[in-house]
Parts: structure tokens; sequence; C-alpha cells
């Protein structure tokens, strides 16, 4: 291996550590404890290494959502059932948006509360966000208006995050997640 491949290496890795000590950290202790100088003191590197990978905390919160969306998508396509796309493969992935969401709060935060750079609905929206868009929207295509199957699946995820947001503040009691989700898919795939 020569000097180049093992530098560039050595970057990727220091890249990674910064990315998910960010992520333990906020899960952790939220969003303001993320701070670059308790990343540099984290992964033991200064802080002008960190502004090497990264100009600030913004870039460090896009990052960890890159890293949300690859995640979110793998959990949408893991429950959507083989064969006809009928409710359960509406249900499922409906259920593994809110289990996603709550079991990871700072993620959640970082892929759509705080600014992280990443630009939506837009040509330089980034892979992972398109590809998790599309995951979502695969089980609905063919419940939706043919016309506007990007305006159906906008409106579901709006419902979903809706959900999720008024639960985790606190609007919505937690133990009715399940009833919101099946009068939505109910709403969205009529019986």
């Amino acid at each position: 291996m020569s000097i180049r491949e093992r530098k560039e290496r050595e970057r990727a890795n220091r890249h990674k550590l910064i990315v998910s000590t960010a992520r333990e950290l906020a899960e952790a202790h939220g969003w303001d404890a993320v701070t670059t100088r308790r990343l540099a003191e984290r992964i033991e590197y200064s802080q002008p290494v960190l502004y090497s990978h990264f100009r600030g905390k913004k870039e460090i919160v896009g990052a960890v959502a890159l890293e949300g969306f690859a995640e979110l998508t793998t959990a949408l396509r893991a429950v959507v059932p083989e064969g006809p796309a009928g409710r359960e493969a509406v249900a499922a992935p409906a259920r593994a948006y809110t289990d996603f969401a709550a079991r990871n709060p700072a993620l959640y935060d970082a892929m759509f509360s705080l600014d992280n750079g990443l630009p939506f609905v837009d040509e330089a929206t980034p892979a992972p966000l398109r590809e998790a868009f599309q995951a979502l929207l695969d089980p609905l295509a063919d419940h939706a208006h043919p016309d506007e199957p990007g305006l159906f699946g906008e409106t579901f995820w709006a419902a979903l995050h809706g959900l999720v947001t008024l639960t985790r503040a606190g609007r919505l009691p937690a133990d009715r997640v399940a009833d919101r989700l099946t009068l939505l898919v109910d709403r969205f795939v009529p019986r």
C-alpha cells in the first residue's frame, strides 16, 4: 500500500469516527452537546483536524443525516412483504418509519428537524435522501393517483412525520401510535 493510499484510508476512518462520535453524543445528550471542542476531545484529535473534514457543525449534522437516510431506506425496504402491494405493504413501512424515529430521536432530528445543509426535492438532493423517499413511495404506487404519485407520497410522509413529531413532543399519547397508523393507512389504502 502506498503512503497516499494509507493517508486516504486514515482520513476516511477519521471521517467515520467524527460522524459516529457526533451521533453517539447527540443520542446520549442531545445535539446541543455536540460541539467541535467536545468532538475533538472524544476522538482525541485537534479541532483543526475536525475542520479539515467538516466546515462546522451543520456539515457534521448533514453527514449524520446521510447515514440516517441510508439506514431508514434499509429499514423500510426490509419490511415490505413480497407480492401485491396491499394494505400490509403500506402499513409495514409506516410502522418501520415510526419505530425508526422512536429508536433514533437525535438521528431523526438530524435528518428532518435540524439545519443539515442537505437539499430536499432538488436536482442536488443526495442519493440517500432520494432512496429513502422512494422506499416510502414504492409501496404506495398502486394506491396513488397516476398523475400525482409524488404528491401522494409526500402527503403520506408528512402525516407520518407529524405523528412522530407530535408524539415525541408529548402532544399525542405514545400508547396510541399503532391506532393512529391504522387510521392513516385506512385513509390512504381503503379496504
